[in-house]
């Protein structure tokens, strides 16, 4: 896509300091650095354009740039609070009037990628503007498995990735956003997630998503998938719990969009045999815990497929919805310790994703099984309200 001033005839008045749009970086190296800074200053004028980074590196490459210095901070795979408490700050102090958060590796994106993001907040009537990336099929899978279609299910949006890395924000989202996270830093939870779709739609505000193409993801700081698993679905859990009073009235979802099939990859497909190894472990370990959460039909599934044959092992798109919902009320209920409950989630997360790469192998696009297990969620979605009202235990 070819780059274009999507401000035109917008200069800014003699008397006036601000920029039309504050980017802010995560850390990154100088030289990814320098390859946005390229790529943004032919999309937004220099003098249109504020730039807060920690690597002060390019100010030499680019001095017609208005680069603000921030302090080293710990590096981070997502956003957290502080980050949307100071970019909301910086905004307000700089007079912008749009801001972007670009996310560690952004230097993955494409100037196409960029032009649309900053044309989502400049030009569009948007407040919250989101990537679609193309991802690889077996790429994001916590995603496509969770976030996803819980988020679909109960704030009825279609954004792809919740949990996006890179978004543009008007200036009354990153007021929100700052709210949200001027919560958790008060508590010294600096590094706690927020959830802007979320916020987005309890507040009424329009939201965009722009197809980007492909993107390198930063991986996690945390060294294991429990780790990571306890921290995103945990965050999402409470943000859920706290958003009820919006979820549990019904609302339309927006128009579907085409179905993007994810690109074709050449590799063999994961063996699946360890995972399922891990989840048949856990049946027999972890029943009892499982019990407390789940209800008896959910145990049977889950007892077949612990039987089920690896090459033919298929997690039913309801069996999975109903699950995640009943760790959603466990975590609300505090039924177990919640530590101990979100690491029970793994195995099961685990035999997701066996079913979902064997789904794969039968000829099935990825995409398309991820918006059946969406679709999926939104059916159970009644079953969720009425537990979530009169909540009940099924203890053995």
């Amino acid at each position: 896509m070819a780059t274009a001033n999507p401000i035109p005839d917008m200069s800014p008045a003699p008397s006036r300091t601000g920029a039309s749009l504050l980017v802010l970086f995560a850390a990154m190296p100088a030289e990814q650095l320098e390859s946005l800074l390229d790529k943004l200053i032919h999309i937004v004028p220099p003098d249109e354009l504020l730039v807060a980074a920690e690597d002060l590196a390019t100010v030499e490459v680019h001095p017609e740039l208005r680069i603000l210095p921030l302090p080293e901070t710990t590096a981070y795979w997502t956003f957290t609070s502080a980050d949307f408490v100071r970019v909301y700050q910086l905004a307000q102090k700089h007079e912008a009037r749009a801001i972007l958060m670009l996310g560690p590796e952004a230097g993955s994106l494409s100037s196409s990628a960029l032009f649309d993001l900053c044309n989502g907040v400049l030009t569009a009537p948007s407040d919250l503007t989101m990537p679609r990336y193309a991802l690889p099929a077996n790429a994001g899978l916590v995603n496509s498995a969770i976030l996803y279609p819980l988020t679909r299910a109960l704030f009825s949006q279609r954004a792809r990735y919740p949990l996006a890395v890179d978004m543009g924000l008007s200036l009354r989202m990153a007021e929100r956003l700052a709210a949200a996270g001027q919560r958790f830093t008060a508590a010294n939870q600096g590094t706690a997630l927020i959830w802007p779709l979320n916020e987005a739609s309890v507040a009424g505000f329009m939201i965009t998503e722009m197809d980007v193409g492909s993107r390198e993801l930063p991986q996690p700081i945390e060294a294991d998938l429990n780790s990571v698993l306890a921290l995103v679905a945990g965050s999402l859990f409470a943000d859920i719990e706290a958003k009820a009073a919006f979820w549990q009235r019904s609302r339309s979802l927006p128009p579907a969009r085409s179905i993007l099939s994810q690109p074709q990859t050449t590799e063999a497909a994961a063996d699946v045999t360890p995972m399922l190894d891990s989840f048949r472990l856990a049946y027999t370990n972890l029943r009892e815990i499982w019990s407390l959460v789940l209800p008896p039909n959910s145990l049977l599934g889950l007892k077949r497929l612990s039987l089920a044959d690896a090459t033919t092992f298929r997690m039913p798109e309801s069996l999975w919805a109903r699950i995640i919902y009943d760790f959603l009320l466990a975590y609300r209920l505090r039924t177990i310790n919640r530590g101990h409950l979100l690491g029970a989630l793994t195995p099961l997360y685990l035999a997701w994703v066996a079913s979902h790469i064997n789904v794969l192998a039968s000829g099935t696009d990825s995409e398309r099984h991820v918006e059946a297990v969406a679709a999926a969620f939104e059916a159970e979605k009644p079953y969720l309200v009425s537990r979530w009202r009169w909540p009940d235990r099924f203890n053995p």
